[in-house]
């Protein structure tokens, strides 16, 4: 078995020496994605929404990177720092998931990585191309 390690442009998580993604084989491991941008800062302080929608996006880069997609996602794990956006989240997987939709798991948490980020979500997908984007 070969493992390889997923890097997105930019990579914010770099310095906290992460891998954005690890592929085995035809299976990818993303790992946590938050609502930063490019700079690697936290979008919409105390924006819920801005957040979400952002850390949605940065999962779809980190699937893209490792040849995959959210079609191909089976598995996602949700920190949230509040429940109270349980009902957003829902809103949220019918805009970027289809059916069928990915396992999940919703977690409160006292905290994340920084005390501004609100959401932060890990998926399990299935890789089917290479980085080139041929199939594997």
């Amino acid at each position: 078995m070969t493992f390889e390690q997923v890097r997105t442009e930019p990579d914010p998580y770099a310095p906290y020496l992460l891998s954005q993604a690890i592929r085995l084989e035809n299976l990818l491991f993303v790992s946590g994605q938050a609502g930063y941008g490019d700079d690697g800062a936290i979008v919409g302080r105390e924006d819920f929404d801005r957040q979400a929608d952002q850390a949605f996006r940065n999962l779809q880069r980190a699937l893209i990177a490792g040849g995959s997609s959210l079609d191909k996602v089976v598995k996602v794990t949700i920190f949230l720092t509040s429940m109270k956006h349980f009902g957003k989240i829902v809103e949220l997987r019918r805009k970027w998931f289809s059916a069928p939709y990915p396992a999940d798991t919703i977690v409160e948490v006292s905290a994340l990585y920084t005390p501004d980020a609100m959401i932060e979500i890990e998926a399990i997908a299935i890789a089917t191309t290479n980085s080139q984007g041929e199939k594997s």
